[in-house]
């Protein structure tokens, strides 16, 4: 395979980092293409991990590849990868994510909607590509223990889990998040884009909002989410 700078196009992707691609190839190994070390690269214990996991015939050192793909000072290490599809689980909790637009945004998100213990994600088009580098980084790596999936709108996303109960988290709600206890299965949180939220046409009695000072007009988007998370977290996980 001929690595070449990243495009949405392209039939692979990388990480860019070490704790990353560790991520990676603990979680998709059978997708790694292979994994570049900076010659300058001193911790063996990572270096070991990794040859053991994939195969050191799949390890290279190359400090010139390292520098056209990373565009970042410190990076060396950097695993290749093939993309590949995920399916959601049907029985399991979804976050909804509508028209995500930051990369850093997507990645936050990512990562602690596994830190709150959903593990499947739908993006709703048009979004950010979540196997963009940028985003993987972002997320620390999380993305590869995750369940990720595009949708062409939420009323298809709906028809393919119509047994998921949608909370939609929404500025003009009447509902506040602490009276929302999760208690119907399966359900899906769905979370609108950074700068439209989401649209006023599926505002229902299913609409929570977050409660906030008049201070501010809205949350940022990966706060909102991860308060939003925590909550749902405490209140179904509350034995842990």
């Amino acid at each position: 395979m001929e690595i070449k700078a990243y495009r949405k196009d392209l039939s692979y992707s990388y990480t860019l980092g070490a704790f990353p691609t560790l991520e990676l190839v603990r979680a998709k190994k059978d997708k790694v293409d292979k994994v570049i070390f900076h010659s300058s690269f001193t911790n063996e214990k990572v270096k070991k991990e990794i040859e053991k996991i994939v195969g050191i015939n799949k390890v290279i050192i190359n400090d010139n590849l390292i520098a056209k793909l990373s565009q970042k000072e410190n990076c060396y290490v950097i695993g290749v990868f093939e993309k590949y599809n995920d399916c959601l689980s049907k029985d399991s909790d979804h976050m909804v994510l509508m028209n995500p637009q930051n990369m850093g945004n997507l990645g936050t998100m990512i990562r602690s909607s596994l830190g709150f213990e959903i593990n499947d994600i739908a993006i709703i088009k048009p979004g950010v590509d979540f196997f963009d580098p940028k985003v993987i980084r972002s997320s620390m790596g999380s993305i590869f223990s995750l369940r990720i999936a595009y949708f062409q709108s939420l009323e298809e996303y709906i028809e393919k889990y119509p047994l998921h109960h949608l909370i939609k988290f929404m500025l003009k709600a009447k509902k506040n998040l602490r009276d929302e206890y999760f208690n119907q299965k399966p359900l899906s949180l769905v979370f609108g884009n950074e700068a439209t939220g989401i649209d006023d046409k599926y505002l229902d009695q299913n609409s929570v909002v977050i409660k906030h000072s008049d201070k501010i007009d809205s949350l940022n988007i990966t706060n909102a989410s991860s308060i939003a998370l925590y909550e749902y977290y405490s209140k179904t996980h509350s034995k842990q």
